[in-house]
């Protein structure tokens, strides 16, 4: 259930005109969805009492409440600083960051497992059509969660050694959400237009067209994008949670490790108490598509290092009706880049968009 307000570049020259679009947050990024990690909770920071939520997992001491309150607090206050530290993160980087291999930067067709491009090429075709599609996709036992091949293996490795080399770098670093502390955000290091839009636009959305036309697979226009890594010293696992994106993709990237297998339950609106959750294995280089609020999470690795690449990919035609977070008409507040995926047309209408510096 995580949120995070600065991601990605629009790229020049898309959309509908010569002007690329605007992008907001819901004024719900500052104050819901804040996960406390000692509780494997997630709270709002404007909850009216948050003493019985907390003594039922195990909160008891005033000292304790206090030290929780402080958490909240403090990652408020990081949302709040949340796009100009990571444009002031990016400027630093963009300077003084020295990559290993320039290369991975750009998307190349070569990057891309011949299976994905025959599955791309066969969705672009004019007798293309969902049946036809499941032919060439590995259906998995959780509901409308695909699994496909997507890079290469050589191409992982040359990513996985990318991000590793800027993990031991004295640069700066933004975390990936409240979820994940360990990983990079691709669009700080530079991945966003020469890559991560190219491969959204050009290879995903003829696919997610026909999987999810019920939930803005044909009208993705924005994404955050980010690696997560899973040791056993840092994060091992990932708690049962859904995604602020319509559709989501998950790469495995891989590295030696074993166990972490990935869980699904049920979409976010069924209680958790009445999910039913399926593991599924998640193949190196092979990345899984499912709907963003499709609760999923990842079971413990019990030795090694993994990576993922995710790509949380929004549609502004469908969230700008309702957010996903907060189940609202979006309030919309400015913000950098991509922001959380909604647009301005919702402002030509009659809602007003503020500055973050106005927040209460």
């Amino acid at each position: 259930m995580e949120a995070e307000g600065a991601a990605g570049s629009p790229r020049p020259g898309t959309g509908p005109s010569a002007s690329p679009a605007r992008f907001y947050v819901c004024r719900c990024f500052y104050t819901d969805n804040i996960f406390l990690e000692d509780f494997r909770l997630h709270v709002r920071s404007t909850e009216p009492d948050l003493g019985p939520i907390l003594r039922s997992k195990g909160c008891k001491t005033e000292e304790q409440f206090k030290k929780v309150q402080a958490k909240i607090d403090e990652e408020v206050q990081r949302r709040k600083l949340l796009s100009h530290s990571s444009l002031d993160r990016m400027a630093i980087i963009s300077t003084y960051y020295k990559p290993l291999n320039p290369g991975v930067y750009v998307l190349q067709k070569s990057f891309l497992a011949p299976e994905f491009c025959e599955i791309v090429a066969y969705c672009q075709s004019e007798d293309a059509d969902f049946e036809g599609l499941l032919d060439r996709v590995h259906s998995l036992p959780a509901e409308r969660v695909y699994s496909i091949p997507v890079f290469t293996e050589e191409f992982c490795n040359q990513l996985i050694g990318e991000l590793e080399n800027f993990e031991q770098s004295d640069m700066p670093k933004g975390r990936p959400n409240t979820m994940n502390h360990y990983g990079v955000l691709l669009n700080e290091l530079g991945f966003d237009e020469s890559f991560i839009t190219s491969l959204r636009e050009d290879y995903l959305q003829p696919i997610t067209s026909l999987l999810y036309p019920d939930c803005g697979g044909q009208s993705l226009d924005s994404h955050k994008v980010f690696a997560v890594k899973y040791a056993v010293n840092q994060d091992r696992d990932l708690s049962f949670h859904y995604d602020n994106a319509e559709v989501t993709l998950n790469v495995s990237l891989g590295k030696d490790f074993s166990e972490g297998n990935l869980y699904f339950g049920d979409m976010r609106q069924v209680p958790v108490s009445e999910s039913e959750c399926v593991e599924i294995e998640h193949r190196v280089s092979h990345g899984l598509l499912h709907r963003g609020q499709h609760c999923h999470g990842a079971l413990p690795i019990s030795s090694g290092e993994r990576w993922n690449l995710i790509i949380w990919m929004r549609s502004s035609q469908v969230r700008n009706e309702l957010c996903p977070m907060c189940d609202r008409k979006p309030e919309l507040v400015e913000a950098v880049g991509f922001g959380d995926g909604f647009t301005s047309e919702l402002s030509e209408i009659g809602q007003q968009a503020v500055s973050v510096c106005t927040l209460n």
